[in-house]
């Protein structure tokens, strides 16, 4: 194949679901609504955060964070999937497919980064309430925060950066989005050095997430059986059920993406579906999940 190099505002194809005859309006209305619902329940969670001061509490500080994280994420995917799906174009321009998919990995490291403040936050609560305020201070809650979309901005730009220095020879996304991934795709040079630091990077935010939340559960955990009040234990189980169903959702179908790429059996639009799963199922039971487990 011959080595091409494509200017920086050239158009990339993606690749299509196979629609059947007749079903491009129902999947649109299905895709808008499912989208609708997701910016309806997220802004809610979002203005109640704002509006009530019983609120302005560095959990709900924290907690902020998921449902913007959440709009990133569907807002930068969904739509532009389901008006392509409507129109039939299935076309990109290079520098909005780069933004599309900076978009999208910032988002699936936010959700972790997020949620590990959270259980820091809850451990601080249930296993230190009596030095909680002075722990959890406007000042460490802001550096948090900080520090969750900083790292986050970080491990991603040093993902993409990498792009710049490979040239493309290919045009065609294989996906109905776009991503890293399907991004290395385009090139005909090595992306060894690509894809071991999206190795790395991804191993970074799964291990800082994980042991911080392991060890945030465990702590409270142990607080739950030592402790003899009743009510100190409803509301540890109450507080922190919520983050482990996100995470546990988060996780499962991250996984089942995943898996469905390494099996050859698996159809092409079934990988795509699961791959939107990921920005559509967190973002659509999150705000549920926080209303149904905390008061």
């Amino acid at each position: 194949m011959e080595n091409k190099s494509f200017g920086f505002r050239s158009e990339l194809t993606l690749d299509p679901f196979v629609i059947p005859p007749g079903g491009k309006y129902p999947i649109f209305f299905l895709g808008l609504a499912i989208y609708c619902f997701a910016i309806f329940c997220n802004l809610i969670l979002l203005t109640l955060i704002i509006l009530k001061r019983n609120l302005h509490k560095p959990m709900y500080f924290i907690l902020f964070s998921l449902p913007l994280n959440d709009l990133i994420g569907i807002t930068a995917m969904l739509p532009k999937v389901i008006s392509d799906i409507v129109t039939e174009t299935n076309k990109v321009y290079y520098p909005l497919c780069v933004l599309q998919a900076f978009l999208l990995h910032m988002y699936g490291g936010g959700i972790l980064f997020i949620l590990a403040a959270m259980s820091f936050d809850r451990y601080a609560a249930i296993c230190m309430p009596l030095r909680y305020s002075s722990v959890m201070t406007p000042r460490f809650v802001f550096c948090l925060i900080s520090l969750v979309w900083g790292l986050d901005f970080v491990l991603i730009v040093s993902l993409f950066s990498l792009q710049t220095r490979l040239p493309r020879c290919n045009s065609l996304i294989l996906n109905v989005f776009c991503d890293n991934p399907s991004l290395l795709k385009l090139t005909c040079e090595n992306t060894t050095v690509n894809n071991i630091v999206g190795l790395f990077n991804t191993a970074v935010m799964q291990a800082i997430s994980l042991s911080i939340q392991a060890f945030s559960y465990v702590k409270i955990l142990i607080t739950c059986v030592v402790t003899r009040r009743s009510k100190a234990k409803a509301k540890a189980v109450n507080t922190c059920l919520a983050q482990l169903l996100i995470l546990i959702i988060f996780e499962i179908v991250a996984t089942f993406t995943i898996l469905s790429h390494r099996f050859k059996y698996v159809s092409a639009d079934l990988q795509k579906i699961m791959g939107m799963l990921i920005f559509i199922v967190p973002p659509l039971l999150n705000p549920i999940v926080y209303g149904l487990y905390t008061s």
